[in-house]
């Protein structure tokens, strides 16, 4: 099935039933005049081309200083007492939040969608000018992976969400199956849902 293009005469409902990549979110946003676009992230970029395609204005969908200026706080030896300055999602963090997560919590398995809720969670905290410490940032990944009940769905993550629908309702299913599924369902003119998947034969 040949691909629609990002456009300004689309609907928003075209916008939600084709699978766009970042690149080209980044391009089209930067063409309509989102400000900072190649900086946000996906879920942000489209949340401010729905609003666009919705609306016909422009509004940057988030708060945050983009150009911290600096040190990376992973170059200045982290620890539970350093502030979260300049965070990065490198290697050398997520093995310090793993390795001190295990020393309050020994034991504790990752939990899927967790880091993806605590960089949310520390950009909030940021926004309302909560001093943050890695200590904090630790006690709140345990939190999450703690947690017994599934996390709500994450608004726009489409790929996440499937692929834990996916798995969770079809027996047996292998991930590989999933992911397979769920490149037969982004080539599709239809919502990127699991319900938008069981319904594909019915239509």
């Amino acid at each position: 099935m040949k691909r629609h293009r990002l456009s300004r005469s689309m609907s928003a409902a075209q916008f939600d039933n084709g699978y766009w990549y970042a690149i080209e979110l980044k391009a089209f946003a930067d063409a309509i005049g989102i400000p900072s676009a190649n900086k946000l992230r996906k879920d942000e970029l489209e949340k401010a081309i729905k609003r666009f395609l919705r609306t016909g204005t422009i509004r940057s969908p988030v708060k945050r200083t983009f150009s911290p200026r600096g040190r990376r706080d992973v170059d200045r030896e982290l620890r539970p007492d350093l502030p979260v300055s300049i965070y990065t999602n490198d290697a050398d963090t997520k093995r310090f939040l793993e390795c001190e997560s295990r020393k309050l919590a020994p034991g504790l398995k990752p939990k899927s969608g967790a880091r993806y809720r605590l960089n949310r969670w520390r950009e909030q905290q940021l926004i309302k000018g909560v001093r943050l410490t890695y200590g904090g940032l630790v006690k709140q990944y345990v939190r999450l992976c703690q947690r017994k009940k599934r996390f709500a769905k994450i608004p726009h993550g489409r790929y996440i969400n499937f692929m834990s629908e996916f798995l969770a309702t079809e027996r047996g299913a292998t991930r590989q199956q999933a992911i397979q599924a769920w490149k037969t369902l982004k080539s599709m003119d239809t919502l990127k849902t699991y319900g938008a998947w069981v319904r594909r034969d019915s239509r």
